[in-house]
């Protein structure tokens, strides 16, 4: 599924995976969601309710660009650098480009994110 996370005037697009996680996540979409960064790695948000990680493994490392589900916090992590290996993380999927917007914003900062077909 393609996504649109935006963030202000600016738009960044994204596909999540079709995995339980991923379907689970699209389906709370559209979404508002107050970022916050964490690690000087990622931007985080609570989600509204736990995502399901039936069939996921056991954790995953991130690469810039990655959404994922930070399953002991129960939230979303947008990851502008790459982290290492980290029990609980489960990969939703990755945005296209826009990882400058994300690394480069300070503070707390509102998004919306929402499902798009393919001509938008």
């Amino acid at each position: 599924m393609d996504i649109r996370i935006a963030i202000g005037g600016t738009s960044l697009r994204g596909t999540l995976d079709d995995t339980a996680a991923g379907r689970d996540f699209a389906s709370l979409l559209p979404l508002t969601l107050t970022l916050t960064d964490f690690a000087s790695t990622e931007k985080i948000s609570d989600l509204p309710r736990e995502l399901s990680t039936s069939g996921a493994p056991d954790g995953t490392a991130a690469r810039a660009g990655d959404l994922a589900y930070y399953a002991p916090w129960e939230n979303l992590a947008i990851f502008y650098r790459d982290s290492p290996y980290a029990t609980g993380l489960v990969r939703l999927g990755s945005l296209e480009s826009g990882i400058e917007e994300l690394a480069g914003r300070d503070g707390d900062f509102t998004v919306t994110i929402q499902a798009i077909d393919g001509n938008n």
